[in-house]
């Protein structure tokens, strides 16, 4: 979708449908007040009448022919006016978008000085809430979207919107391609074509480049971990890097990014359940935001240097599949006893945690779809963040809830380790304990995550939704969860 900013008064845009903000309790205020003085108090007739809606994600079409250069005006309700965040401004514009989509190719907004966010912040919102909001997932079905949605048009001369909008659309861009990989079929979204669409991503930059190891060199750089996962699948693995190597990178840091990607988890030999096991698909979300995000680095010319390390592999059961009671080796040396093959998640990050390491990162991210105890903790909203360094762990968060990707901080307490001893191994890669299960999981991977900061964050809530989340993240399946938390964090790591 196009994303245009035009420094017009609002009642002359050109447009099928212009959105204004509707608060509530207060009649008609702010920008749809001005708007409405040239309406003869139309709309305010409306909002007394209850046509009118001010409750969030609401929003009402009124036609508003030959008096305004748009035919029709959108009522978005944002709920209280003092309360209105970026959330709720991105939920009203996808319930717009969302509302007209089938008829009306160009949407305009609004920038509402009275609300409680700069035009910029306002800006970021409307582009967030329009594009992810309108994202379509039913890629696969016979009759093409219906959708009619083309133009998005931010009115505003305010400085600094012009590039909030530009780059928040070409975020929201690259989230939306992460959805796309989520949402993909397990038959066609193989380890192999997700190192495919790493390739396509470097080919199109000339500061990024791909490469994708297969089993002998996995073998052979001795990651047990991710060959063991792997050994039950007949579609090999992958361990997928991406570098970005820019030539004005500043400072000394290097980031690492690195995404499980199982591309599809039956559990294994620990079998799953049945019900809903076709949404194991979505596995891989951490790997797609971690790819997808590095793209976008790329296309902003975030000035730091990055690598991204995607362990893609499926966990199917076989007779050749890895057992509970096997005793395998990661790259570090260290031994996992395997307790539960559907723990498998945490195997593959280590080997690509330790390589991440090994080739220079300095600073590591990793995302993962990893415990199904972090949604029981946080449900769909927000991802849990640990850390072995509490300055790097709330740099994360705060760059997560600067962007809209939600995170919380959980401990990281030495003590916890003990969850994952082993009478046979090193460790085990599971506990029969119900306690703490995200926290174990977390205090798994640090025994792989090297020397220097490393923050995990489990995205097992967020990343795939089952139903609609109540906002403008309302679609089933891939969120796209994370890109934004990442390009957010490159920058503020990049200006720093």
């Amino acid at each position: 979708m196009r994303v245009d900013v035009e420094a017009v008064a609002p009642e002359q845009v050109e447009a099928d449908v212009l959105a204004v903000p509707v608060a509530d309790g207060d009649g008609l205020s702010g920008a749809a007040a001005k708007l409405d003085d040239g309406l003869g108090g139309l709309l305010a007739r409306l909002v007394s009448d209850g046509e009118l809606l001010d409750d969030l994600g609401q929003a009402s079409i009124v036609h508003v022919d030959g008096k305004l250069g748009a035919r029709r005006v959108a009522g978005a309700g944002v709920g209280a006016r003092d309360s209105v965040t970026a959330d709720s401004l991105s939920t009203a514009a996808a319930a717009v978008a969302n509302e007209t989509k089938a008829y009306a190719e160009r949407i305009a907004w609004v920038i509402d000085d009275s609300l409680p966010l700069s035009p910029a912040e306002q800006t970021r919102a409307i582009v967030d809430g329009t594009l992810l909001g309108a994202y379509e997932p039913a890629r696969w079905k016979g009759e093409d979207s219906a959708s009619k949605l083309s133009t998005l048009v931010i009115c505003s001369e305010a400085e600094g919107v012009k590039e909030s909008a530009e780059r928040a659309a070409t975020i929201a861009a690259w989230a939306n391609r992460a959805r796309d990989l989520v949402n993909s079929p397990p038959n066609e979204l193989t380890p192999e074509r997700l190192a495919e669409r790493a390739r396509e991503l470097a080919s199109g930059s000339a500061n990024l480049t791909a490469e994708a190891l297969g089993p002998d060199e996995i073998g052979e750089l001795g990651m047990g971990a991710l060959a063991a996962v792997a050994q039950g699948s007949d579609n090999p693995a992958r361990l997928v890097v991406l570098r970005y190597d820019p030539p004005d990178a500043k400072g000394d840091v290097f980031l690492g990014l690195v995404g499980k990607a199982i591309t599809f988890d039956t559990g294994g030999i620990s079998l799953k359940p049945s019900l809903h096991m076709e949404d194991m698909k979505g596995d891989m979300a951490g790997g797609a935001a971690v790819i997808e995000a590095t793209g976008a680095i790329a296309e902003l010319g975030i000035p730091l240097r990055v690598i991204t390390v995607a362990a893609a592999s499926e966990n199917m059961p076989s007779g050749h599949a890895y057992r509970p009671g096997d005793i395998i080796r990661a790259a570090n040396g260290k031994t996992i006893e395997i307790t539960n093959t559907d723990a498998e998640g945490r195997l593959v990050l280590a080997d690509a945690l330790w390589y991440a390491r090994r080739e220079g990162a300095t600073h590591i991210l990793d995302l993962a779809t990893l415990t199904g105890a972090m949604e029981v903790a946080l449900g769909d909203l927000y991802a849990g963040v640990f850390g072995n360094d509490d300055s790097w762990r709330d740099q994360v968060v705060a760059a997560g809830e600067a962007s809209g990707d939600h995170a919380w901080p959980f401990p990281m307490n030495q003590r916890y380790r003990r969850y994952v001893d082993s009478a046979f191994a090193d460790l085990k890669n599971s506990s029969d304990l119900r306690q703490a299960g995200a926290v174990l999981a977390a205090a798994f991977l640090e025994e792989f995550a090297g020397e220097g900061p490393w923050a995990h964050a489990d995205i097992a809530g967020p990343a795939f939704l089952e139903r609609s989340r109540g906002d403008y993240m309302h679609q089933r399946g891939g969120t796209g969860y994370g890109v934004r938390l990442i390009v957010e964090l490159a920058t503020r790591l990049a200006d720093a």
